[in-house]
């Protein structure tokens, strides 16, 4: 080869070298910045566990605090797909604090688990069916094409609906509805995100304020009731009778603390998000059309309202004897035998990596209880309230509710009160306060987990639906989470004891 010819050739080759060279450091570069969440959630989770335990915390604990922390981090932040954090909670138990594999299997499907996967389930049945349109122009008969009154009117009816058969149960026939709502104002998901985040939210937080106003809105509040009985009622003293709260008790105390917050809710959201549209207008004359269209109610339709219906009080009278779960799979199962809709509908329309989610979610809780983490971390919280002054009254009750509300975003509310109840009530009779008011409160703020995606069934069920970020939740929640503080002390401060209590 002439050496001339040689020479360009080497230059050419070099200059394409140091280009793929470059190319390959400008993609490294640009792979480390859009993980740089995760390598930090990671270096922090790793410094937590190199730290020598605190006195009362075991280092199988602060391992299991390590993972709450990253887990927290990389669902805020959202690095890597949010089902990738259930996967690496799943693998953390087995690797780092030596579980059997089988064990951690067996806390992943509990009946929770179960009921949302139902749920998903019957909602795609409900949508394949069309009776959400019919649901979705009910509540626009009855409030009109306002935005803000179509978000009052979502987040009423989820609640007086979530106060007497639960939230899960809510979420998961609401949300086909807002997205009934959203699609026909636009099928493009990026031009209606604020419109989206606002109805979606609507349906997320109805549900969860109005599972505190009735005994039946959610274990927490069952939990409570047991614990009240259990610690303070003596069958041989009269005086200890009120430690009996019966359903309509509960209710008077707690319904109102609900209602109170609806308006509060849909301000907040109309703030946050500023919807693209003010007027649904466009959106509900397609939606009168496509009711109209779809002529009067036929077989299948009341046969899918039947099974749906069957459903519901099967949830209501049979649930304690099968379970919640059991019960939604048996629904989802009868829209499949009566041929009401296909398993491709279903397996298309499941967001099948939500439910990993909140299994993984459920599992770190009950290691977050079995050893012994949130009751360290609570009562290292409330060993901290005697200086501050915030060992009575309503700064008391502020401390228990910020606590209760900071451990509620890591774990499930059941188990939230279930691991605070004994603490806060005998932190009660110590600080010479009513156990009765402790324990509303910190059953109340158990619902007060806005702040992350697997903080409420409510808030995993309209998550799957895509429209949501992961920070929209912190954004918003913490708004929520203080308005609906500063409405519980003051019902505890003002209408509590005007009731009686």
């Amino acid at each position: 080869m002439h050496p001339a010819v040689q020479e360009r050739l080497e230059r050419t080759l070099g200059r394409a070298g140091q280009e793929r060279r470059a190319k390959t450091t400008r993609g490294l570069d640009a792979f480390l910045w859009e993980k740089r969440w995760f390598f930090i959630a990671l270096l922090v989770g790793g410094l937590l566990m190199l730290l020598p335990p605190p006195e009362g915390l075991s280092h199988r604990g602060i391992i299991v605090l390590a993972m709450s922390v990253i887990a927290v981090i990389l669902f805020v932040t959202e690095p890597v797909p949010l089902p990738t954090v259930a996967i690496l909670i799943i693998i953390g138990q087995v690797l780092l604090l030596g579980i059997d594999s089988t064990t951690v299997a067996k806390s992943l499907m509990s009946d929770s688990v179960l009921f949302i996967m139902g749920s998903l389930m019957l909602a795609v049945a409900v949508v394949k069916q069309k009776l959400d349109k019919r649901i979705a122009y009910f509540i626009v008969r009855m409030t009109g094409t306002r935005t803000a009154n179509i978000c009052l009117g979502i987040s009423l009816v989820s609640g007086l609906l979530s106060s007497v058969i639960g939230e899960h149960t809510v979420a998961a026939m609401m949300l086909p509805v807002a997205i009934t709502l959203i699609t026909l104002t636009s099928s493009d998901a990026k031009k209606v995100r604020g419109l989206a985040a606002v109805l979606l939210f609507s349906v997320c937080y109805g549900c969860s304020i109005a599972g505190i106003g009735t005994p039946s809105g959610g274990a927490r509040n069952a939990i409570m009731v047991g614990y009240w009985k259990e610690f303070f009622y003596d069958p041989t003293n009269p005086e200890t009778y009120k430690y009996l709260v019966d359903y309509m008790t509960w209710t008077l105390y707690c319904y109102p603390v609900f209602l109170v917050q609806i308006p509060i809710v849909t301000a907040l959201l109309l703030y946050t998000f500023r919807p693209e549209y003010d007027n649904l207008s466009r959106a509900v004359v397609k939606l009168r059309s496509q009711v109209n269209s779809q002529g009067p109610m036929g077989q299948k339709d009341w046969t899918a309202i039947a099974v749906f219906l069957l459903t519901l009080i099967c949830w209501i009278l049979f649930s304690d004897k099968f379970g919640l779960g059991t019960i939604a799979l048996g629904g989802a199962a009868a829209f499949l035998i009566l041929g009401l809709v296909k398993w491709e509908d279903v397996n298309s329309g499941v967001n099948w990596g939500v439910v990993l989610l909140y299994a993984a979610a459920i599992s770190l809780g009950i290691q977050m209880k079995d050893t012994g983490a949130a009751l360290w971390v609570a009562t290292s919280f409330l060993q901290t309230l005697a200086p501050l002054g915030f060992d009575s009254g309503t700064p008391l009750l502020a401390a228990v509710s910020l606590l209760t509300t900071g451990v509620t975003n890591t774990m499930s509310n059941g188990a939230a009160v279930a691991v605070l109840g004994p603490i806060t009530l005998k932190l009660a009779v110590a600080a010479n306060e009513s156990p009765l008011v402790v324990g509303f409160v910190t059953a109340i703020s158990s619902a007060f987990a806005y702040l992350t995606v697997i903080g409420t069934p409510a808030s995993t069920i309209v998550y799957s639906s895509g429209y949501l970020k992961a920070k929209d939740f912190l954004v918003v929640g913490f708004r929520m989470a203080v308005a609906s503080t500063l409405v519980l002390l003051l019902a505890a401060s003002v209408y509590w004891p005007l009731a009686g209590l």
